[in-house]
């Protein structure tokens, strides 16, 4: 069983609250709410985002990387990680 069907209520609601919190800056915008409310809005946006991404990475890493069943899928899951990496830091 894939970590993210293991974990998934835990990254359901880690989700839900980054809903929420979009939601909340939707609702300061909506609202005509200082930038400096925004923002920090934003950077708890990002945060959140940020930190459910790295477990994300970090269980695949350790499940289909380190784990791997076999070489090929351990090269797969490597490959998969690097291109989502490569989109992550542009």
């Amino acid at each position: 069983m894939s970590h993210t069907v293991r974990d998934k209520e835990r990254l359901l609601a880690r989700v839900r609250r980054l809903k929420g919190q979009m939601e909340a800056v939707e609702r300061g915008l909506e609202a005509e709410k200082p930038c400096g409310e925004i923002l920090q809005l934003l950077a708890s946006v990002r945060g959140a985002l940020s930190g459910l991404t790295g477990e994300i990475m970090h269980d695949h890493l350790h499940e289909h990387v380190v784990h791997a069943e076999s070489d090929a899928e351990r090269e797969k899951a490597a490959d998969e990680l690097a291109q989502v990496l490569k989109t992550y830091i542009r």
